[in-house]
This record gives C-alpha cells, structure tokens and sequence, in this order.
C-alpha cells in the first residue's frame, strides 16, 4: 500500500496542533479540506486513525501511522536538500522532563541551531514517562529514565541528575528537630511536582524503609517548586547544581545529610540514517557531559 504524501502531511499537522482548524492554519487550507484528507486516509487505511476531541489524538492504529509518518517526513526534507543543496526548517518534536529543560538541555538545542535549521517542538514530561511518547510516534527523540530501548530507537546514557532532601532551616525547626528523622519524615509536608513524580518518596523510603505517603503539596512548574521549598511551604527533592548555592548561603539545609537520590537519563532516538537526527544527538552528549554526572564505566 503507498500512502498519499499530502494525506500523512496533513495527519500529522493535525496530532501537532490538536484541532482541525489549527492544522488548517498552518497548512494554509480550510478545515474542510482537512477533514476530506483525514476521511480519504481512513477510508484508504480502513480505520480510524484521529480521535476528534481537544485536542485531537491518534487511535492505536494512528500511532503506528504516526511513526511512519515522521519518519517519513524527516527522511524526504532531508532527500530534498541532498538534491537541491538547500535546507527547509525541519520540525524537530521531542519529549524531556522539566529539570532537563530547567538545567542543561537548551544549549543542545541551541547548539544544533548554529549548523541546521530547526524548529523544536518540546513536550515536557517526566524521565520516568516520556518514553511513552516514543511509542506513541509523537516525538522523534527523548530524554528517559529507561535503559530498555523502545521498539525501533536507540538507547544511549547521558549521566546522572542528583536530587538532594531541602528546605528552610525554619522549616526543619518546625517539623524535623526533636524527634527521629523517620518519624518526622512520616508527617512531615513535602512539595512534588506532580502525580508522576516520586522522588521525595523514594527519599523517604530510604531512609525510613517504610513505604509512606506523606502529606505533599502539588507544584507542577520547576521555578514555583523550587520557590514552594525556598519559602518554607514543604520540603523537595532539589537538583544539586541548584542546590549549591542556597546551602552555601543558608538558605537551605539538608532534610537527610548524606542522603540523595540519583536518577541516571538516557537519551532514546529512532533508528533512522539521519543527517539532523546525528547531528542532534552529538549536541545533546555534548551539553550531557558539561552539565550532568557522568555515568560509570
């Protein structure tokens, strides 16, 4: 089966844009001719491949197509600009946790921008998910938690991000001194970034080796989190390099001295013989190694 270019084009614009009037817009057609592109697709597939909601998803049998269609995608601007010797922007869609993006990512991406021209559409999400994005045929690369290669991708390790136990000196006056640190900890209020994110839990397990559930406030943005522990709203895991500074100055001290949790990144890519997919993944080793503990041999 051969697949209509301008079908999987406009397939894609619309899981990018998550509507039919916004992929409109950026294809510069109407909506109408958007939906017949989308029926004429799943009539020619014989299944339904968007979900029509807000935003618009791909159904299982999109997401497979969605792969495709990226790869696809990604290989003919590349093909075009062998033949023509000019380079058209290349949509660059990638899945990374908030404290990647918060630390050392962005000189990748801007690395990349000095020799190609991008554009990067990010999808924040954490290290232990974002894999699923991969699956999905929603981005072409991530920043992962998991050493298990997705189908189709290569696996390579980045290093590690350490999170260090903080909070206010008044903070730990209050809720930590004069009781044992396992019990304090078990009522202790701590700030998470969202549902997804265990790492105060994991604290918490190590050093009580209990499995707790603490009371936690929700601060689902990196500069609020950080500023939730700086005033003194609850304790937080906190990235060391962050971390530095506060503690030298007072600011901070340690929930747990000693105790830290490190969570080892892996960047996953597809297997495809890419010119921006290679030069991408050199950029984001290089800003791995200036900005991250490097994994042990």
């Amino acid at each position: 089966m051969q697949f209509d270019s301008v079908q999987l084009e406009t397939f894609v614009a619309v899981l990018d844009e998550g509507s039919f009037d916004a992929a409109a817009r950026r294809l510069s057609v109407t909506p109408s001719a958007v939906s017949q592109r989308i029926k004429a697709l799943e009539s020619r597939l014989g299944q339904v491949v968007v979900m029509r909601g807000k935003p618009a998803r791909a159904t299982a049998a999109g997401e497979a197509l969605l792969r495709l269609a990226r790869q696809v995608a990604l290989l003919e601007v590349e093909a075009i600009a062998a033949v023509r010797g000019t380079v058209d922007a290349q949509r660059i869609p990638l899945a990374v946790n908030a404290d990647s993006l918060n630390n050392w990512f962005l000189p990748a991406m801007l690395d990349l921008s000095r020799t190609h021209d991008a554009r990067f559409l990010v999808h924040q999400e954490d290290e232990e998910h974002s894999a699923e994005y991969l699956r999905n045929g929603t981005v072409l690369a991530a920043v992962t938690a998991d050493p298990r290669p997705v189908q189709g991708c290569r696996v390579v390790p980045l290093g590690k991000m350490r999170y260090l136990p903080l909070a206010t000196p008044e903070y730990a006056d209050r809720w930590l001194t004069g009781k044992p640190l396992p019990e304090a900890l078990a009522e202790a209020p701590m700030v998470i970034f969202n549902e997804k994110d265990v790492l105060q839990h994991r604290l918490v397990s190590k050093v009580t080796r209990r499995k707790l559930d603490p009371p936690s406030h929700a601060i689902p943005a990196s500069a609020p989190f950080h500023e939730a522990v700086r005033i003194g709203l609850g304790w937080g895991m906190i990235e060391d390099q962050v971390a530095g500074p506060e503690l030298a100055a007072g600011r901070l001290v340690e929930v747990a001295p000693g105790k830290y949790v490190d969570v080892p990144l892996y960047w996953q890519h597809w297997k495809l013989e890419s010119g921006i997919l290679d030069a991408l993944t050199a950029a984001v080793l290089r800003a791995a190694t200036a900005g991250l503990r490097r994994p042990k041999r």
